[in-house]
């Protein structure tokens, strides 16, 4: 077996840092203003229907969903999930993330091509992380270069779902931080807080996508790829 690698921490302890920053940041930033009420008293659940109403989509249902933060837009059922702590809440911190949701809906109604591919790269994803690695690591304890190389594929194609999620993710909270403003949910001076929630929030994406990159390049090292030296 492959065992004890000191090299896998040095790849991979700048995205673990920055994984571990951007989850501070985020919890911090959505637990400081989820104390802070929205001036308009608006829950999360009113934001994101004004948002769905001013954009003339009627046929996308806003829905409780329990778990923390486990907001979510799915595209298929046309369902716009939102958390306890954002549906029935009227902070500013709810309403970003209620609206960030809501701006997935407007991609899909608008056919953001970007969602489109992300959506399209979802079932290769799933089958790149949980078998790509173990393709991977199986392939330099074979020796097997071919395997090796079947698992870097597979998992590439982790990555390149990550890397179309980003622009997903941060075009979804322009339109919320944007559209917040516009449709009088929040008021100008309240976009601060919601800005912070949101970028806190996108950070955790970027994280990932740079975990998977050097988890990717580590293999490739260990396959001597990049200079490294394959080790059974």
């Amino acid at each position: 077996m492959i065992g004890f690698d000191p090299m896998y921490f040095v790849f991979l302890a700048p995205a673990l840092a920055l994984s571990l920053w951007a989850s501070f940041k985020t919890k911090s930033a959505f637990s400081k203003y989820s104390k802070v009420r929205v001036a308009t008293g608006m829950t999360g659940a009113q934001a994101a229907q004004r948002l769905l109403d001013s954009a003339g989509i009627h046929d996308v249902k806003v829905v409780a969903h329990q778990g923390m933060l486990t907001d979510h837009y799915n595209p298929i059922t046309k369902t716009l999930a939102l958390s306890e702590q954002v549906y029935g809440v009227p902070s500013i911190a709810a309403v970003g993330v209620a609206c960030h949701e809501a701006g997935h809906a407007i991609q899909h109604a608008v056919h953001y091509k970007p969602l489109w591919l992300r959506s399209t790269l979802v079932p290769t994803a799933n089958i790149g992380s949980t078998v790509g690695y173990l393709v991977m690591t199986f392939g330099l304890v074979l020796g097997s270069m071919g395997m090796f190389l079947v698992g870097v594929l597979l998992f590439s194609m982790v990555l390149l779902f990550q890397v179309v999620t980003l622009p997903v993710e941060f075009d979804a909270s322009a339109r919320a931080k944007q559209l917040a403003v516009a449709n009088g949910i929040v008021l100008p001076q309240e976009r601060e807080g919601m800005d912070r929630v949101l970028n806190a929030a996108a950070l955790t994406y970027v994280a990932a996508a740079i975990s998977t990159l050097l988890t990717l390049l580590y293999f490739l090292f260990r396959a001597g790829l990049l200079g490294g030296r394959s080790r059974d």
